[in-house]
């Protein structure tokens, strides 16, 4: 009897609640649900606005983590440049370089018959800048065209042009200064800059270096190169993972260093909430927890710590999912750990997340009881009667739960 007078009471507060709620005269920063649905000259979605979307729901266990642990790398971009030894470098626009001439001996066309013996035999002309029809001078061989072609190429035309002139020349082509070797590198970078290129050749690593290095953490950046109106982009790692992907630049590349920081949301009982930088190569959901605070003792509920994802839908068949009702090739999840379990707090600490996942974690039953109670107390302060009832109500609830 007495357990049937408590339910009783707490039934006439809850109405008595639900008729002063339902007055529009109480304080309001806007207007409520009831009034936007009732106002709407159409409405779009579910009643009682449930947004339609089927997910999955999975739990956190051992089976799982054998799945997750043994589970490949996703596959990443590639540059899909290949090729053998580093590149040689043509001349171009704006190379200044000095042409040295020999002879065999005085009385040549550089020579004088007077001058006598002197080591080399040589005449070196005046420093000069590849010109922008993509030639250089050199007296009684001509105009000799440079750019797109390598030195020896050039020093074979200009013997060639000479040959009948001086004699048995030979011509030695130095390089003092190119414009037309350089590459760029930009972006997330500690010194952005336009890199001339040594003639040995340089791989992207090699002027990533010569830029100051990386100005953000490896895991979250990642690498574009242009060249000849394409581009590949790859993970920073992959590149310094895998040997093949650090190829050799070439003059006029671009390599752009770009972060793409990996967060995730928290929200629910958590000490923190917001957005988290992953910050580490690799988070784990215990890590993930750790960062936002951990669990809230006096509110959360330990059996609903959930992560929100968008799985691939061939990734979870393989853990046993049903996937046959979802037609997209990704399938919403929520992953479910119940850290009332003590082993459980394995299996978060192996559990990695990933980028934009959202975590949640649920508040318990009677922080919601506690929380109506309140509201009951906030809304019925000043009057005696109401506050007598809802000492009375919050009695029979715990009677109730003995």
């Amino acid at each position: 009897m007495l357990r049937s007078r408590n339910l009783l009471r707490v039934t006439g507060v809850l109405a008595a609640l639900l008729t002063v709620a339902g007055c529009s005269a109480l304080p309001r920063s806007g207007p409520d649900g009831g009034a936007v649905e009732s106002s709407a000259v159409a409405r779009l979605g579910n009643p009682g606005g449930k947004t339609g979307i089927d997910y999955v729901l999975v739990d956190v266990n051992k089976s799982l983590m054998n799945y997750v642990l043994a589970a490949p790398s996703p596959a990443s971009a590639t540059f899909g440049m290949r090729g053998g030894g580093s590149p040689e470098l043509p001349l171009g626009v704006g190379d200044v370089v000095s042409v040295a001439v020999f002879e065999a001996g005085a009385g040549g066309l550089f020579i004088p018959a007077d001058a006598g013996s002197r080591p080399g035999n040589f005449i070196t002309l005046p420093n000069q800048r590849i010109d922008k029809s993509g030639t250089l001078t050199v007296p009684y061989a001509g105009r000799i065209q440079a750019t797109g072609r390598t030195v020896d190429a050039v020093q074979r035309d200009i013997e060639n042009a000479l040959a009948n002139r001086a004699i048995e020349p030979q011509v030695l082509v130095t390089v003092l200064q190119s414009r037309s070797a350089e590459v760029s590198v930009l972006g997330d970078v500690n010194s952005p800059a336009k890199l001339e290129l040594n003639p040995n050749g340089e791989r992207i690593l090699d002027v990533i270096s010569r830029a100051g290095g990386l100005a953000t953490p490896g895991v979250e950046t990642y690498v574009t190169l242009q060249r000849g109106g394409r581009q590949s982009t790859v993970l920073f790692d992959d590149i310094v993972a895998n040997p093949r992907e650090n190829v050799y630049v070439v003059p006029g590349d671009t390599v752009y260093i770009n972060r793409e920081r990996r967060t995730y949301l928290a929200f629910g009982a958590t000490g923190l909430s917001g957005r988290f930088d992953f910050a580490e190569a690799n988070l784990t959901l215990g890590d993930a927890l750790g960062k936002a605070g951990g669990l809230l003792d006096e509110r959360a509920d330990p059996t609903y710590v959930l992560v929100y994802r968008q799985v691939s839908k061939a990734e979870l068949a393989k853990v046993g999912a049903d996937v046959t009702r979802f037609t997209e090739d990704t399938v919403p999840v929520v992953f479910r750990a119940n850290l009332r379990d003590p082993s459980a707090f394995f299996a978060v600490q192996q559990f990695p997340m990933q980028d934009k996942d959202i975590l949640f974690v649920s508040n318990a039953k009677s922080v919601e009881i506690t929380k109506f109670l309140s509201v009951v107390n906030t809304i019925t302060s000043g009057t005696a009667g109401p506050i007598a009832d809802v000492a009375n109500a919050k009695s029979a609830i715990r009677s109730i739960g003995d």
